[in-house]
């Protein structure tokens, strides 16, 4: 289905056209017409998507047609990163359109706050936030939302992980007047139907291609020990002709380790992390989207929400604690319909984790062998008593000092 079929205002296909947006996702097929009849939705749909664009556009031609001034819209999202990538797509939307946005999310900057207080006095068309950040503005009495015609919960899920379910109904709370509400979710559990039920009237649900990685990855797993997993990435990165990179790490102790030998070894890599002011961040970011930095060693911060084309390769150094965040992780490459490779690192003590992956996605990833020179990996064997499932393989990294599961190191 091609965009001019959904009935939109002329200045939104000319936005369209300018983005080189032409054929509509199933995600976007199944929502905007939903959205433009004004009905309450909750939508689960896979990063990837391009679900961001289904409930932009809708709202953007309502904007158009109605021609009201103020904040009639709010987005709420769970990270800053995601709040600057959407209010990003709405400027390339709205390029033929007078519609004004703002994204409000955290930071230490003077200049930041005063620019976003400054933008929801004069009655920003779109406002893009964080809750917690809203929330600060909102105590100090110079703004309130009293006009609000659609509010969109986006990546509802991780914002209820992230603690902000007292934040968010605070915030709607405060809201007056009928309005359109719309949630997008990647994953459907419980506490997601039970958010629903409290914000949404009646509303319609779609389901698009629930927790599945895209078709075109091509996903490949390493047993490793922890302390060859450095080396292998250096083994795999190296004489590589690879544009755009994303190393994933649980924690920015080892995001910071893992940025730290690759700029020895090297190679052209940059690390963002929660410790980074938000311009650092920012620039991290603009470099590796502008392919002056190759490879991005990140935490789970930019799993979800961020789009970067073309990324070739994704590598999990470790396995993520929550299953859904593998598909996140996963799916910052081919994206798109395009293709790219998503490796992970799976260390002794990892592989029931892992195995609850596979169970999510439907299908066994495949376990490759270590690069020649490297001792050999832990191997699992799933069949025995779970206290006996690890064994070391004769030649192993013994003699080089590891823990046991107990601890104990030999």
């Amino acid at each position: 289905m091609r965009f001019t079929e959904f009935g939109f205002e002329a200045e939104v296909l000319d936005g369209l056209e300018a983005m080189r947006f032409e054929e509509a996702t199933p995600v976007q097929q199944e929502t905007i017409p939903l959205i433009m009849q004004g009905k309450d939705l909750i939508a689960c749909a896979q990063t990837g998507t391009g679900k961001t664009a289904a409930f932009l556009l809708p709202v953007l031609n309502a904007l158009i047609l109605k021609k009201q001034a103020g904040t009639t819209s709010l987005i709420l999202v769970p990270t800053r990163e995601l709040a600057i990538q959407i209010d990003q797509q709405i400027q390339g939307f709205s390029y033929f359109l007078p519609i004004t946005s703002i994204a409000v999310y955290g930071g230490n900057d003077a200049g930041l706050w005063d620019q976003q207080r400054k933008a929801l006095i004069s009655g920003a068309n779109i406002v893009v936030a964080t809750p917690g950040r809203l929330l600060q503005h909102l105590s100090m009495d110079y703004f309130k939302f009293s006009s609000i015609e659609y509010l969109i919960l986006d990546e509802a899920d991780r914002m209820l992980d992230m603690g902000f379910h007292e934040d968010i109904m605070q915030i709607v709370n405060g809201l007056e007047g009928k309005r359109q509400t719309l949630l997008f979710s990647a994953t459907m559990p419980p506490k997601i139907r039970d958010l629903s039920r409290k914000l949404l009237n009646n509303p319609n649900e779609i389901s698009i291609a629930m927790s599945k990685p895209a078709e075109g990855i091509l996903q490949a797993a390493y047993m490793v020990y922890d302390n060859q997993k450095i080396p292998l990435i250096k083994s795999l990165l190296n004489g590589k002709d690879l544009s755009s990179i994303v190393i994933f790490s649980s924690t920015k102790l080892k995001v910071k380790e893992i940025h730290r030998s690759l700029r020895q070894a090297g190679f052209p890599a940059e690390a963002i992390h929660s410790d980074l002011e938000q311009a650092e961040r920012e620039a991290v970011m603009l470099n590796f989207r502008n392919r002056k930095t190759q490879i991005l060693v990140a935490t789970d911060i930019i799993a979800r929400g961020i789009d970067v084309e073309g990324i070739d390769l994704v590598i999990n150094y470790d396995v993520p604690g929550d299953a859904e965040d593998y598909v996140h992780r996963v799916g910052r490459t081919a994206r798109a319909k395009s293709t790219g490779v998503a490796l992970t690192f799976i260390n002794e003590n990892e592989m029931d984790k892992f195995g609850m992956i596979e169970k999510l996605i439907g299908s066994t990833v495949f376990k490759s062998p270590l690069p020649e020179g490297f001792e050999p990996g832990p191997v699992y064997n799933p069949d025995a008593p779970r206290a006996r499932r690890f064994y070391k393989k004769p030649g192993g990294p013994r003699n080089k000092g590891f823990k046991t599961r107990s601890g104990a190191k030999h």
